[in-house]
């Protein structure tokens, strides 16, 4: 749970952006002495954490649309700060509101830092000193440092305007080599299989989600070279792979397969791009039970902090809400790291404190340098991440007036440990019965895209306008949804026996199937083109 981790291909991208969305609204405040107004710049400024992998096409509307509820999550707690002091009743508000985020950002697939840093916002802003004629200007401080921060996060586009979807297939096709080199089958052959699938899916729907233009075009054909060597390891040159792969770095272009001779295996594209993606209130179903966890641990943990008079109860409530993941188990070790992260952040607040007190620019510049950090860490580790955002949040409670630092200390230690453990009772307490529903199923149509595929294998002729193509890709995403359902349903617990054996039947007849469609397409790399090695048979 503890271990380190490569740290993301893009760390630098989200540490440079909340630092330039973040110093310059600090700053100016800072000049105006008014600093104890930055927890509603930030709560904008915050908001350039987000989209970094999406192309600049979907990042503009995903970046409007966090802006938008990072504001209205704001909007709440401050309107209900004004409205009443009673602390109980603005825990359950904080709590409802933390449920509500969760579901949206697993329903709509937000991505990292996903809810935390919107709940972390707004349960702050529960406990801010309000009144109704304060709330317009408070959001509007918001919704200006959330407009710089959608800058921040468009700006790298006039520089590499297809970055995100270069990064996306090249991490397709190193992952595929990864997959091609491993020999025979085992369990190292099994993972190495489902991360290529599913860097190939994710590179897919990077790419669905970009303007159609001839460089996306020559994107798609190398990823659909990724998902060649996917069902075909054993025909497959990794080494052409990663050099493809490595020549999509900078702003070179795209290289261009030899043996592509034209678009007919691309048809398939177009169908997924007609059918959609179901609507929300469809996916926001099945993240009940995750929904009920977070309402119900983080109200817990409000209350209990409360209950051994803490001051800063949100505290708590943040902490419960960061807890809830996928299943149980994942929850588990999340909690852990939580912990973790949050002491040894404790020490470094303890040994940062002095500096920060030097002078207000001291403690402007000690958070950035802090931002920075945690966004650079994270992706190593949830823990590591934490030991900078524990002292980060702990010098802001300072923006406004200076605090007793040992008092600070005594709270954050109680309400983590608080919060870490409510939060994790109220998991087990609330069962996710629907995950072996969800695996059902994923099985069901993972079995029937399978079926699919084969009865248009079976045909004497290939099936015009690109069905094949169309039903090779509907089975990949399949048996990539299948995987993440049946990593999800086998971290919970209280729920009936799960169908492996058919779940590794499935997933071993479905990439069988995709070889056979690759085979049937004629889509096969030569082992060693440039040598003149003898092509794939069948």
């Amino acid at each position: 749970m503890l271990r380190l981790g490569r740290p993301s291909d893009i760390w630098f991208k989200p540490a440079l952006s909340v630092i330039a969305a973040v110093a310059p609204p600090n700053l100016i405040l800072l000049a105006v002495g008014r600093l104890d107004l930055a927890m509603y710049t930030m709560a904008g400024s915050l908001c350039a954490l987000y989209a970094h992998n999406r192309p600049y096409a979907a990042r503009a509307r995903v970046l409007a649309w966090v802006v938008l509820g990072m504001t209205a999550g704001l909007a709440v707690a401050l309107l209900a700060a004004s409205l009443t002091s009673d602390a109980v009743a603005l825990v359950t508000v904080g709590a409802l509101l933390a449920a509500a985020q969760k579901a949206l950002c697993d329903a709509t697939r937000l991505g990292p830092p996903a809810n935390v840093v919107l709940t972390f916002i707004s349960s702050a802003a529960l406990f801010a000193p309000q009144t109704l004629g304060q709330v317009p200007g408070h959001l509007g401080l918001a919704l200006a440092a959330g407009a710089w921060a959608w800058l921040i996060g468009m700006a790298p586009g006039l520089l590499r305007p297809h970055g995100p979807e270069r990064r996306a297939t090249a991490h397709a096709l190193n992952a595929a080599a990864a997959h091609a080199a491993t020999d025979g089958p085992g369990d190292g052959h099994a993972r190495t299989r489902a991360a290529a699938a599913a860097a190939v899916h994710a590179a897919w729907q990077t790419l669905l989600a970009a303007r159609a233009t001839e460089n996306r075009r020559a994107l798609e054909r190398l990823v659909v070279r990724a998902e060649i060597a996917l069902a075909a390891p054993a025909d497959t040159d990794p080494k052409r792979l990663r050099d493809w792969a490595r020549d999509l770095r900078g702003t070179g272009p795209v290289p261009h397969p030899g043996d592509l001779v034209d678009d007919d295996e691309l048809l398939g594209v177009d169908a997924e791009l007609a059918t959609g993606r179901p609507p929300l209130w469809l996916r926001l179903g099945p993240l009940a039970p995750i929904a009920a966890r977070t309402a119900l641990g983080c109200a817990l943990a409000g209350y209990a902090s409360l209950a051994v008079g803490v001051g800063r109860p949100y505290w708590a409530l943040v902490t419960a809400a960061s807890l809830y993941q996928a299943n149980i188990t994942l929850t588990w070790s999340r909690g852990v790291q939580r912990v973790v992260g949050n002491l040894v952040g404790v020490l470094a607040f303890a040994a940062l404190v002095p500096l920060a007190h030097l002078t207000q620019t001291a403690l402007v510049l000690t958070c950035l340098a802090l931002n920075f950090g945690a966004e650079a860490l994270i992706s190593r580790n949830y823990w590591l991440g934490s030991v900078c955002v524990t002292p980060m949040a702990l010098l802001i409670t300072e923006f406004a007036q200076a605090q007793d630092s040992g008092r600070l200390i005594t709270e954050r230690l109680m309400d983590t440990l608080v919060g870490a453990v409510v939060g994790f009772v109220a998991a087990v307490a609330v069962t996710n019965r629907r995950a072996g529903d969800r695996l059902g199923h994923a099985l069901t149509a993972a079995e029937r895209a399978r079926e699919h595929a084969a009865r248009l294998l079976a045909e004497p002729r290939p099936a015009p306008g690109g069905d094949l193509e169309s039903a090779r890709r509907g089975l990949a995403a399949a048996l990539v949804d299948l995987r993440a359902t049946a990593d999800a349903a086998s971290g919970e617990w209280w729920q009936r026996a799960l169908p492996e054996e058919r779940v590794v039947a499935a997933e071993q007849s479905g990439h069988r199937t995709l070889a056979a469609t690759v085979r049937r397409q004629g889509l096969l790399l030569d082992r060693d083109a440039s040598t003149g090695a003898e092509d794939v048979r069948r």
